[in-house]
């Protein structure tokens, strides 16, 4: 080709590859739901003191939230596989904003249960991490890793936007309006899952980021709950299903159903104002960003396992330094906690979720779903108990004591989890899939 041809010929465009825009369309939806997250640590006490609920009582439908919120994961990523993502998000989006706008008419506990608890907790679990790992999966070959970090961060950027706001608006205006506010977040990210969102690479005609046509694979048709049920089935017969859902049990425990919830009234019982408290919990938010994805970035570099043991006994310590820092007044120490446990708050969900792709191949968004209910179950114990805890003793000490000491064991069985010998292929065996379409 001569210089006067070179000159002539157009140069080339480097355009943004489809799958960068579905992780975004997907950041914003979990920031959207995430909103609810953080409304039960700010309205714990407005509560109890409108309707003379004890904190056993709320902290009941906290737990049915966080219980729900895990235990959909899973059939939610097989009904991703079965009708698409695009169908199950925009559902979720939808039963998330009717359960937080009625409650706004509640008159009895059973009313909280049944709207924060059941609906709620179906809604936010529809769009819970087995998105993540259902987006990752499908979209993205190359920097899954750095992916899911960013993804994972979704849910803490929520409490960082969402967590200031609601404890502001409850305390110019009530709560009401702040449960209000976290269902027009819901509703706002609709309109752009509708628009951006897309099932697979194949829909516009590309493959996976880092990919070639071959890494998209054919979608499960099988019903939904079989393959859920199937999910499990072949998971817990393997030891690393058993150490990675003990694990995140305890992950659970230790984050979303002892430190989001009750880490508020707890600041609140030594003397600190609740917006402070509530400020504190958006800094885990802001730190929790950088340490998820930068958690993503060592996945993708280091051992997962090593990773893990550094991140639960990291997170054990600071546990049992907490109950010394609350007082009336913001310390230096405090935080120094704050910043240190939002850079560790979910930095255990990349490696967990490369644990789970190296054992189970393609079913590993629908184990990853069961080891994330586990994480929720542990959530839905520390929830109650720690309410409970605080009914009995007075305190909440006890409570991040016991956190603690788990967090260590937590520690221990990461590094105890064998990697396997050679990777798990990424398309199911001939005779299974035949098995799937036969009983599809």
């Amino acid at each position: 080709m001569t210089a006067l041809d070179r000159s002539n010929t157009p140069p080339r465009v480097r355009r943004l590859h489809p799958a960068w825009r579905v992780a975004a369309v997907t950041f914003l939806a979990l920031v959207g739901a995430a909103a609810f997250r953080a409304v039960p640590g700010v309205l714990i006490d407005p509560l109890r003191a409108e309707f003379g609920w004890s904190v056993t009582t709320i902290s009941t439908a906290v737990a049915v939230n966080m219980a729900l919120y895990g235990l959909t994961a899973p059939f939610a990523a097989a009904l991703m596989e079965r009708f698409g993502i695009r169908r199950v998000v925009m559902s979720a989006l939808v039963v998330v904003a009717t359960g937080s706008g009625l409650t706004v008419f509640m008159t009895a506990s059973w009313q909280l249960i049944l709207l924060w608890g059941v609906l709620v907790g179906l809604g936010t679990g529809s769009m819970a991490l087995s998105l993540v790992a259902t987006v990752t999966g499908r979209w993205f070959v190359a920097r899954r890793g750095l992916v899911s970090g960013v993804l994972t961060a979704g849910s803490a950027t929520g409490q960082l936007i969402f967590l200031p706001l609601v404890a502001w608006i409850e305390q110019r205006w009530g709560w009401r309006p702040a449960a209000l506010g976290t269902t027009a977040a819901a509703l706002a990210v609709l309109p752009l899952v509708g628009w951006l969102l897309r099932d697979r690479p194949r829909d516009l005609g590309v493959a996976p980021y880092g990919g070639t046509p071959a890494d998209d694979l054919e979608p499960v048709r099988s019903g939904a709950a079989r393959n859920a049920v199937r999910g499990l089935v072949e998971g817990a017969r393997t030891q690393p299903f058993w150490l990675l859902a003990a694990g995140f049990f305890i992950c659970g425990m230790s984050t979303n159903g002892l430190v989001q919830p009750h880490f508020i009234p707890a600041a609140h019982d030594h003397g600190l104002p609740v917006t402070t408290a509530a400020g504190l919990l958006a800094v885990i938010g802001v730190f929790d960003i950088a340490g998820t994805i930068f958690s993503g970035w060592l996945t993708d570099r280091f051992d997962p396992r090593l990773l893990l043991l550094g991140y639960y006994a990291l997170r054990g310590f600071s546990l049992f330094l907490l109950p010394t820092l609350f007082g009336p007044h913001l310390a230096p120490s405090m935080i120094a906690f704050i910043v240190f446990y939002g850079l560790d708050w979910v930095a255990t969900v990349p490696p967990t979720m490369v644990l789970c792709r190296e054992h189970f191949g393609v079913r590993a968004p629908v184990v990853f779903g069961w080891v994330f209910a586990s994480h929720q179950i542990g959530a839905a114990v520390a929830a109650f108990g720690g309410g409970l805890i605080r009914d009995l003793t007075g305190s909440y000490d006890d409570a991040w004591l016991a956190a603690g000491g788990l967090c260590m064991l937590a520690a221990l069985l990461s590094v105890a989890i064998r990697r396997p010998a050679e990777p798990v292929p990424p398309v199911p065996a001939p005779e299974e899939a035949a098995a799937t379409h036969a009983h599809g």
